[in-house]
């Protein structure tokens, strides 16, 4: 979800963390090698650099704990962990556990969107209001004048209804999400400027089940998830508040200086198509690998979802903004494909390149701060630069 997420909207604590734990969590740092890859298939000192990068952000950053999973252009993959799992117990970050990925759902809602394009049954610069005639109407905001480009691509001028939803904790149906929004002016005319706002992604998936009849989780499931084997991948259904395999718990503070407390279990409806997934790093990786590579689009909607216009915030300098779809540049040069996404409790950055390099990171305290985010994305780049 990023920026508004962060500091809108928090759920109940659960329970509360050890501050002192934070502190042990520097103690505890582990990298593990996964998919059968022995270790002289990496130079040990470059492996090491990813492993110090998360051992920072624990000891420095304050960060509970951290995992990264790192693919090199011959399909080898490296697990990484760094800090505690639960601060209450002091447990090891399962390796590769499952995250709250937040805003990167809005890629795979975006791939959803454009499969249908291929298959003739959406027009990207089709309105709005040919799929949901009517429904989107406010100030300043009209359906009939707004694209499924410009929704993709967050140029529509749709207010983001995150920034609206304050602080209470329910359960939100992707209308009540819409609604919000639509009781706002819009932010400036269709097609004239840039801002991110997850409205855009609420009424993008609202159009796939309108296309296809079908719920925006089954589209993704069949279309995505099966389809290239996401095993540990999922789109949580109603009232699914927990996390369903191995994974690190997810921390918030109420205010700067307060104590940590558990955000791992919530209702995750009110990121809908814009941001209620879980995964993996290595999930993720293997999916923008996929994307990249063709698997998941025809070459005529894959070139459509790389065309990019300049991104503003929450993204970082030089980021440019696709369809669902961001480019980021290298240190190394060149760029990373990817989206990355922050929710409660957890925050994940990463991308893939041309080549089949790839690298995602996630770690299990929203940074307070727009330094600490950039040492999480630092990662991610010496990953794929190393």
């Amino acid at each position: 979800m990023r920026e508004q997420a962060r500091q809108r909207f928090r759920p109940p604590a659960r329970r509360g963390g050890r501050r002192g734990a934070v502190a042990a969590a520097a103690a505890v740092a582990v990298g593990v090698m996964t998919a059968g890859v022995p270790p002289a298939a990496f130079a040990t000192s470059r492996a090491d650099t990813v492993q110090r990068s998360l051992d920072a952000l624990v000891r420095t950053d304050g960060l509970p704990g951290a995992l990264a999973a790192v693919r090199d252009r011959d399909g080898r993959t490296r697990s990484y962990t760094a800090g505690v799992g639960d601060l209450a117990t002091g447990s090891k970050v399962p390796e590769d556990g499952q995250v709250r990925i937040g805003s990167n759902t809005k890629t795979f809602t975006a791939v959803v969107v454009l499969q249908l394009v291929g298959e003739g049954k959406i027009g990207l610069d089709a309105p709005v209001d040919t799929y949901l005639p009517g429904l989107v109407r406010g100030e300043g905001i009209d359906g009939r004048h707004l694209t499924v480009r410009q929704l993709l691509q967050h140029t529509s001028g749709l207010p983001d209804y995150v920034t609206y939803l304050g602080g209470e904790v329910r359960h939100y149906e992707p209308r009540s999400l819409l609604d919000i929004a639509l009781r706002h002016e819009a932010d400036f005319a269709p097609g004239t400027q840039w801002r991110y706002s997850n409205t855009n992604y609420v009424l993008a998936g609202l159009i796939v089940q309108k296309v296809t009849g079908r719920p925006l989780p089954e589209e993704m499931d069949r279309r995505i998830i099966q389809r290239i084997g996401l095993r540990h991948t999922y789109f949580p259904a109603p009232g699914d508040m927990t996390l369903r395999e191995p994974h690190p718990r997810g921390y918030y503070r109420e205010s700067a200086g307060a104590p940590l407390r558990d955000g791992t279990e919530l209702d995750p409806s009110w990121g809908w198509a814009a941001g209620q997934m879980v995964s993996t790093n290595t999930d993720l990786n293997r999916f923008f690998t996929a994307l990249l590579a063709g698997r998941l689009l025809p070459a005529a909607q894959l070139a459509q979802m790389r065309t990019t216009v300049p991104a503003g915030r929450p993204f970082g300098s030089g980021t440019r903004y696709g369809l669902g779809l961001v480019s980021t540049p290298l240190s190394c040069g060149g760029v990373s494909w990817g989206h990355g996404g922050s929710t409660t409790g957890y925050e994940t950055r990463g991308g893939v390149t041309g080549d089949g390099r790839a690298a995602h990171v996630a770690v299990t305290l929203q940074p307070a701060d727009k330094t600490t985010t950039k040492r999480v994305e630092g990662v991610v780049d010496r990953a794929l630069c190393r």
